[in-house]
């Protein structure tokens, strides 16, 4: 990854209503992030390469997404109201995923229920944002990207502590006594 990509965090933003997606996407560049937007939150699961298979099984992608395995998604802030697939909903799918886990969500949504955003915040959510979103929410974003990006890093130095105390002689001594 060169410097330009390290510098600019990713966010994928989804919401079904085109006012709320453009508000958004403009508050997100203001900030100087790099931003994706989809209507949807299946065709969110299918930029993150998700349901791939499920998709194709059931209509054929109707977004032309050539980009997605060049750009890494460092966070995902999503409407909760949307049909077919609510906010919630991606929230759990990509909770449950090994290989998304990790990435920060927010959920936003024009009403304010409390026990819609409890639910959200225990499933994993990192913030919840109530409609609209303005300037000074986005601003909170970017300590859950930071952690987002360490949370990636450590797993990556995990992994490759794993692998080189499961190589070094020291190691397999140990395992044998």
């Amino acid at each position: 990854m060169g410097m330009a990509a390290e510098a600019q965090f990713h966010v994928l933003a989804v919401d079904d209503s085109i006012i709320d997606r453009k508000l958004i996407e403009r508050l997100l560049k203001t900030s100087s992030y790099q931003v994706t937007a989809v209507d949807s939150g299946s065709k969110a699961l299918e930029f993150l390469g998700l349901n791939e298979d499920e998709q194709r099984k059931a209509n054929p992608p109707s977004v032309s997404l050539e980009n997605q395995q060049d750009v890494e998604v460092n966070l995902i802030i999503t409407d909760y109201c949307m049909p077919g697939m609510t906010g919630y909903d991606l929230l759990r799918k990509i909770k449950e995923s090994k290989s998304l886990k990790d990435i920060p969500v927010v959920i936003m949504s024009s009403e304010n229920v409390p026990s819609r955003i409890n639910r959200c915040l225990e499933e994993g959510a990192e913030e919840f944002f109530l409609k609209p979103v303005q300037l000074s929410d986005v601003n909170k974003l970017r300590p859950h990207l930071l952690k987002g990006r360490n949370k990636e890093d450590q797993t990556i130095n995990n992994k490759r502590k794993e692998m080189e105390e499961k190589h070094s002689p020291e190691q397999r001594i140990k395992t044998k006594s």
